[in-house]
């Protein structure tokens, strides 16, 4: 599909959803024949392909057009079908019943009961009239300036001569000339306009435009084709239907009637007509259009060119046979079959025994329609396109089945995404579910799950962000979690505000919005971690450069922000939190740790249930505090300089000591506390792992960074010499059990900081002496 007109129709669709969602409790609004559900969806596809049409190089669009009108037919049929079928029918008199009070009663009267006690025969109408509104256009024949001309000049000079006509053209100008079996024909161009002229009444018919038709002949001075058409109308004769209450009396004019007083022996002779071989093939086919029948039903469909040609045909031929077997089973009418049918009464049937007949009756027509799934058409889309399956389930009230079995093609990957059919046949069936579910029609609700869901994944594909929550919101109890999984397809594509705002449009569709942001952000922290590496192998190194983010670290980091734009959620934001920190540092990646940090709101420190979360929250910013204190010791180390000022130097000894003092009293405190302690105790094996490894990787990296800031300060502050050496004490005191932590694998790290400490015992003899103890002493 052209993409600008697809984007165009997401969002039309969209807002035509919205406000007949906003009329979903009103049966009346949403079945209404201008601006329903049905007829805005129609009038949609109707724009679109104007649209398309008055594009220059619309011929390059001629699949999409043909596929537009395919769902705009569609949404005419369900418009015409589904008031009748959501209206409860009014109780009226049976046929059997109006002759019986008066036998009198016309024949369009009877066979509007007859319809009444039909709900099958009422639809089949519904059916054919849609049918025939979208028809082509009927044809237009040349226009004429007479009765067969050419023939008629011919007879004439032959007349004027004293000679015999040309060979082989009739020789009188009666309408039945050239049926009289002599084999003579009209002159060429009379015979050229007189099939056209039939042509253009069939198309005519076909849409159901008798009157069109009658004009027509009326215009080709053919009087009696005019007539032989009207003869397909009921009699209606209004003052005798009165005379039983069915109808009221035209005041104005109570002897008008129009119809046919003789319309059986009219259809018989329609009937022999278009079985005469004699006659024209395009005659013949005009005559079974006006009396279809079970017998001219060949003659019919040799004319159906396109599948809706064919529904057309065996639609007319089953609402036509049934009003003629009902007519018979009363025994006739006194306009059908004359004096003896008023002589004989009216035929008394049971209503058990009717409703059996109108039984068997609707399996011949499921039968009948079934067979039009496979037959061959001429032209236009095939019979299983579809658009055409959907449109024969639709008249046979399957729209559940019709619902599973596109279901079940999405599942079993028969409906290839990449067909231009893809995405429209998606968005219609979206549609349609949610149309039937709009008027209390009932749908399978595991087929509309997989309809919307293909839908969802066909907004996601053409970028159409803002239409999701809309749609996610009618999956009932999996919208929360599908909307979820289109916020994590996001990933780094949206910004902050971005998802932010496609956040709160969850609560515009009546999503739950800390439900979807809590689902959001566990889905991606879960996908983040299947792409980045799981917490095992050898600790990292501190002393390394650190890389920057990738792009699974960044997800990762990020999966935090969809619980941070509510209070409500900061419950949620702080375990996320913690989880994202005990990553990030089990790994070594403290700069990201203090990213996140830094972005989490300040709010969440006040959370305090549940307590083992709040308590390792507090512990990470413990932990991030010291580790700002040993960068900024750093910072201030290396802005010594040799040609200092005395009030230089003294200025900046004063900020030295403050950070080496701060950073000796922060981590002797976290050392002496049970930093991460109490919650190894008590986590699950994962988090155990993880707090077991962070301990294990920064208890021993604070105690030998806290012994470096301490010796390298000893001449500035020779006291500090002392506090290293007390340091030892602490890190081997039985009930702080700190030398576990440097236990790793390879035990380097007690290696390592044994040797410090022997190198600070020996730095303790700079000033003299011989006892390496002596700096300790009081």
């Amino acid at each position: 599909m052209n993409h600008m007109n697809a984007q165009v129709l997401y969002g039309l669709c969209a807002e035509a959803l919205s406000f007949a969602q906003s009329k979903k409790d009103d049966l009346a609004a949403l079945l209404d024949p201008d601006t329903g559900f049905a007829p805005r969806f129609r009038k949609i596809c109707r724009d679109q392909i104007d649209d398309l049409q008055s594009m220059a190089n619309f011929n390059d669009a001629s699949d999409e057009i043909e596929l537009l009108k395919l769902e705009e037919n569609t949404w005419a049929l369900l418009q015409a079908v589904m008031p009748a079928r959501k209206t409860e029918s009014t109780i009226s008199d049976h046929a059997q019943d109006l002759l019986q009070k008066n036998p009198y009663t016309p024949t369009s009267t009877i066979a509007q009961a007859i319809l009444n006690a039909s709900p099958v025969l009422s639809e089949l109408l519904v059916v054919r009239e849609w049918l025939q509104e979208t028809a082509p256009p009927p044809m237009q024949p040349e226009a004429t300036t007479g009765y067969w001309k050419f023939t008629k000049l011919n007879i004439m000079q032959a007349l004027r001569t004293g000679s015999s006509a040309r060979t082989g053209l009739i020789q009188e100008m009666d309408p039945d000339a050239v049926h009289r079996g002599d084999g003579r024909t009209l002159a060429a161009d009379d015979s050229s306009y007189e099939k056209g002229l039939v042509q253009a009444l069939y198309s005519s018919v076909r849409a159901g435009r008798l009157e069109d038709a009658i004009t027509l002949c009326d215009r080709a001075h053919q009087p009696w084709r005019a007539a032989s058409i009207r003869g397909s109308l009921l009699l209606n004769w209004k003052a005798m239907a009165s005379e039983s209450g069915y109808e009221e009396i035209d005041e104005e004019n109570p002897e008008a009637w129009s119809g046919n007083f003789n319309r059986k022996i009219w259809k018989s002779t329609c009937t022999r007509a278009a079985l005469n071989t004699s006659v024209a093939d395009y005659e013949r086919v005009l005559f079974a259009a006006l009396a279809p029948s079970p017998q001219t039903s060949l003659i019919l469909k040799s004319a159906c060119r396109t599948w809706e040609d064919h529904l057309w045909a065996q639609v007319s031929i089953m609402c036509e046979e049934k009003q003629t077997m009902e007519m018979s089973r009363l025994g006739g009418s006194f306009w059908e079959d004359g004096i003896p049918s008023v002589e004989k009464g009216v035929r008394a049937v049971s209503r058990e025994t009717m409703e059996n007949e109108e039984e068997e009756w609707e399996e011949e027509v499921r039968n009948a329609l079934d067979g039009l799934k496979s037959v061959h058409v001429d032209e236009g889309p095939p019979a299983d396109q579809p658009f055409h399956f959907s449109q024969l389930n639709i008249i046979q009230d399957r729209t559940g089945f019709l619902l599973e079995v596109f279901a079940e093609g999405l599942q079993n990957n028969s409906h290839q995404t990449n067909t231009p059919e893809y995405a429209p046949m998606c968005r219609f069936f979206a549609h349609l579910s949610l149309f039937l579910q709009l008027i209390d029609v009932p749908v399978p609700p595991d087929a509309v799950v997989i309809i919307l869901e293909a839908y969802l994944q066909v907004l996601e594909a053409a970028g159409q962000r803002e239409l999701i929550a809309m749609y996610a919101g009618a999956l009932g109890e999996n919208a929360v979690s599908r909307y979820a999984v289109f916020l994590v397809s996001l990933e780094l594509s949206a910004d902050l505000s971005e998802r932010h705002l496609a956040l709160t449009r969850a609560r515009e569709h009546g999503l739950d919005v800390d439900g979807v942001a809590a689902i959001t952000a566990e889905m991606t922290m879960n996908r983040a971690l299947e792409l980045l590496p799981a917490l095992k192998g050898p600790l990292p190194s501190m002393t390394r450069l650190q890389p920057p983010p990738s792009e699974a670290e960044s997800f990762f980091l990020r999966s935090i922000e969809w619980t941070t734009f509510s209070e409500r959620t900061y419950d949620r934001a702080l375990e996320q939190a913690n989880h994202i920190f005990r990553y990030f540092l089990a790994t070594g990646r403290v700069q990201m740790a203090q990213e996140l940090l830094n972005f989490l709101p300040s709010q969440l420190a006040a959370v305090s249930d549940p307590e083992e979360h709040a308590t390792e929250y507090l512990h990470y910013r413990q932990f991030l505090s010291i580790w700002d204190t040993l960068e900024r010791i750093v910072e201030c180390q290396a802005l010594e300089v040799s040609d200092m000022n005395r009030d230089t130097r003294n200025a900046w000894l004063k900020d030295y000591k403050f950070l080496v003092d701060q950073g000796h009293e922060q981590i002797v405190k976290l050392l002496t506390s049970e930093w991460l302690v109490s919650d190894v105790e008590t986590a699950g094996d994962s988090r155990r792992r993880a707090l077991i490894r962070i301990r294990q990787i920064y208890i021993p990296e604070l105690v030998i960074r806290l012994h470096f800031t301490l010796f390298n300060s000893r001449h500035q502050f020779p006291g500090n010499l002392k506090s290293l050496l007390r340091l030892v004490n602490v890190v081997a005191d039985s009930r702080y059990k700190l030398y576990e932590d440097f236990y790793s694998d390879s035990g380097a790290r007690l290696d390592d900081y044994l040797g410090v400490v022997r190198q600070a015992v020996l730095g303790g003899l700079e000033g003299g002496g011989s006892d390496p103890f002596r700096v300790i002493l009081p």
